[in-house]
């Protein structure tokens, strides 16, 4: 890609790793990118041997600083990322549609199309030097509803106002009080942090997780647009599977389980 802007996709284990490469740009994220994270998440969520989803950026700066700003009107023919339907609309969804665990892992800016991102994953790890914001309101763009939807889920509606209305930033103690991420972390401890808890992501049981991912997004939405039916035939899966046999025997035997997804 121009400008050397890439998505690296990797798998480490049991962990599907998707990492925003453009530190340049602190990790500013084109059409061409946002394309290529939504592949890679497909990719991840086929392959059985992936059992959970990080997003992350390069380098020790940021997260992602949101869409490339200097490719907006190159891209505005190819479908903007500022519009419903284009590539930054379509990866948001795809990220927040997988059925395996998704983590963000957060470092510096994540601002723009970059909070969009780490908000569509399911849990945010970040340092303490991270900064959350979503500056649409200084460049005039029109922010998708379902990225709005998902902003509201996460922090309310008053608060989903104030970010939208005012184009702030807020550091990663406001990010935790507002329920914008999971945890903060001193920036040394963070990595490792993040490796265990993906780890014990990892080792959990995959119905139950499909099972409940399913269930919690029905539950996000309105009464009477709610569907169910497929996260309760997961759930009454797991009791007839042999993960749940397996996990009967290891607790017995006091060990590890080792789950299959089966």
């Amino acid at each position: 890609m121009q400008d050397g802007g890439r998505i690296i996709a990797r798998r480490e284990g049991a962990v599907g790793a998707i990492v925003i490469d453009n530190p340049a740009r602190h990790n500013a994220i084109s059409n061409a990118m946002w394309t290529a994270i939504t592949q890679a998440a497909l990719a991840f969520d086929a392959n059985p041997a992936v059992r959970v989803i990080t997003i992350q950026g390069a380098g020790r700066k940021a997260f992602a600083s949101g869409a490339d700003i200097s490719r907006f009107e190159g891209e505005r023919a190819e479908g903007p990322v500022t519009r419903g339907g284009g590539a930054f609309t379509t990866a948001c969804a795809t990220v927040h549609g997988v059925a395996k665990p998704t983590v963000a892992i957060i470092r510096g800016w994540c601002l723009g199309g970059g909070m969009a991102l780490a908000i569509s994953c399911d849990l945010r790890l970040a340092n303490e030097e991270a900064r959350f914001g979503i500056p649409a309101a200084k460049l005039s763009i029109g922010y998708p509803v379902e990225g709005l939807r998902r902003i509201v889920e996460l922090v309310g509606l008053s608060t989903a106002k104030e970010i939208m209305f005012t184009a702030r930033q807020y550091n990663a103690a406001e990010a935790l009080r507002l329920g914008m991420v999971n945890h903060v972390l001193p920036d040394d401890t963070l990595d490792a942090f993040a490796t265990d808890y993906v780890a014990s992501i990892a080792g959990g049981a995959p119905l139950t997780q499909k099972g409940a991912k399913l269930a919690l997004a029905e539950l996000a939405r309105d009464e009477s647009r709610r569907n169910l039916a497929a996260a309760e035939a997961i759930i009454a899966q797991c009791a007839t599977s042999s993960d749940h046999a397996e996990g009967t025997r290891a607790f017995l035997e006091k060990r590890k389980p080792e789950f299959t997804g089966r």
